[in-house]
């Protein structure tokens, strides 16, 4: 590492996934810079969903039961899933109240009130020092280190950091500069997006629907109360600022509710992409977040997609910089996260282009027409129909053990547990904050010199939980099975102990994948 840089990170822009960046980076000691052209955080909605496993990363540091005092919590009839044109259910999924990740699966929030206390959250930081209401005009590779330049109180200040991560939205400067293309998934439609308040006397319910309506698709989402969204597919030879009239609105909105019933927020028309970038690390910048990957919005995976990009970074930068691992352990960012997303991304297709079958089917029985033969990627698109997300398939993971079985590569499991002294809590504290190394018994922890060596190195927490009584949620069926399971930091399984595979064994393959400097 460079001995003549001011920071560990440079970070550009503050949004949600660049404050989750600057909190986790400076939770974990690095030393952070962060710009942000803005002045105040954005005063209307555009994220509306966080998942469990968001809630889950910032655990670790305290923060999570504050995000998720944030948080809409259940309320009467809340599901999601896929209807008519006349609004009647087709299928889909209901909501609940506990996942696999140990907190609320669906989870939705008003972007400005949670944006503004990530905002606060990481300029609070004492590692982070940031420059609001500055633009960053250009950045310069040095091979060991970044300059960043930047128009701040109507001067120019340049800032310098080991490396850089872009966290500045679709239309990222950062990914123009370096002139990274887009790996187009194909979907591109204009959609109006109305949020609204609503009063007194409205007749909204509590669900998310996709109405699969052959005169015009849209989505309806009851966000937090008392906020609700529809999205509108503008039909052919419909235009933006047409639809953008407020009778327009009205009259779209009317099916659903009287008008007097609620206060229109917000309308604005966007075409929705599915696109992943080409490249996510050029020497030492990094992009993350809109920059690196753009959805649909229909699984409500933008942002979350965006937060699991940090969550992977969190813990192999430090790695990195305090000279544990070698440079290329960042290498694994792209090959982790691009692959993921992309199944992501191209998941929100798929729920798309089933709504435009399911109206094309429908337009077909009004025609007393054969209905559409439903294509096979659409068979497992829907919400409820037993589709999960997936695992990673490359970088810091034991390949040959990546199926879809729900351990090596996926999350592991957080139930809540009653310790021997009477404690209920989340699994997850007792695992700590970084890697853990957990058995249903002890006699499986049996390490070599060597192994204990490795554990000592990389603060791994051995944790046993045979003596937990599981109070809430299912302990991993392969501990409890008798295998021993490597947990990385973002709480992705590694791998875990096999008939052919002893612990030793598994810590042996870890370190050779950290690739450990010397």
């Amino acid at each position: 590492m460079s001995e003549t840089a001011e920071y560990d990170v440079a970070i550009i822009g503050l949004g949600p996934v660049g404050c989750m960046a600057a909190i986790l980076f400076a939770r974990a000691g690095l030393k952070v810079v962060a710009f942000e052209k803005e002045p105040k955080v954005y005063s209307l909605p555009r994220a509306v969903s966080l998942d469990a496993e968001i809630i889950r990363a910032f655990q670790p540091i305290g923060m999570a039961d504050e995000i998720d005092g944030l948080l809409q919590k259940l309320r009467p009839g809340d599901r999601a899933g896929f209807a008519n044109s006349k609004r009647e259910w087709l299928f889909g999924a209901d909501s609940v109240a506990f996942s696999a990740n140990g907190w609320q699966p669906m989870n939705l929030f008003d972007q400005p009130e949670l944006e503004g206390y990530l905002r606060d959250s990481a300029l609070e930081q004492a590692n982070v020092t940031s420059f609001i209401g500055s633009e960053v005009s250009s950045f310069k590779d040095h091979d060991t280190y970044i300059s960043v330049t930047a128009q701040h109180d109507s001067r120019e200040i340049t800032k310098t950091a080991q490396y850089l991560l872009a966290c500045d939205g679709a239309s990222s400067i950062t990914r123009r500069a370096l002139d990274i293309g887009w790996h187009d998934l194909g979907y591109d439609r204009e959609w109006l997006v109305v949020d609204v308040v609503t009063q007194e006397g409205h007749t909204l319910n509590n669900e998310v629907l996709q109405v699969c309506d052959p005169d015009r698709i849209h989505t309806y989402v009851a966000t937090k109360d008392p906020y609700r969204r529809w999205e509108f597919r503008l039909n052919p030879g419909e235009q933006a600022e047409d639809m953008l009239k407020t009778e327009i609105i009205h009259q779209l909105i009317d099916p659903w509710t009287p008008r007097g019933t609620y206060r229109i927020r917000r309308a604005a028309v966007y075409q929705f992409h599915a696109a992943t970038a080409d490249t996510w690390k050029v020497g030492r910048v990094l992009i993350a977040g809109d920059a690196a990957h753009q959805t649909p919005p229909f699984l409500g995976q933008g942002m979350n997609t965006g937060m699991r990009d940090i969550m992977n970074l969190a813990w192999k930068l430090p790695l990195v910089l305090n000279g544990t691992s070698d440079e290329s352990l960042l290498d694994t960012y792209q090959s982790e996260r691009d692959a993921h997303a992309h199944d992501m991304v191209s998941w929100a297709v798929a729920i798309g282009q089933l709504m435009e079958h399911l109206a094309d089917v429908e337009a077909a029985q009004r025609l007393e027409q054969p209905a559409p033969e439903t294509a096979d990627n659409l068979a497992s698109s829907g919400y409820g129909q037993g589709r999960d997300q997936p695992p990673i398939r490359a970088g810091v993971v034991l390949l040959d053990q990546v199926n879809d079985d729900g351990e090596t590569g996926y999350l592991f499991r957080q139930p809540i547990v009653e310790t021997l002294e009477g404690t209920e809590t989340k699994l997850d504290d007792l695992l700590g904050k970084g890697f853990a190394l957990v058995a249903h018994d002890n006699a499986a922890l049996s390490l070599t010199d060597e192994s204990a060596a490795l554990v000592k190195r990389l603060n791994i927490q051995l944790c046993q939980t045979g003596q937990l009584k599981v109070k809430r949620g299912k302990l991993s069926p392969a501990l409890l099975a008798g295998a021993v399971i490597l947990v990385r930091p973002d709480r992705l399984v590694f791998g875990h102990t096999t008939d052919s595979l002893d612990v030793n064994q598994l810590l042996k393959a870890f370190a050779d994948v950290l690739v450990l400097a010397p």
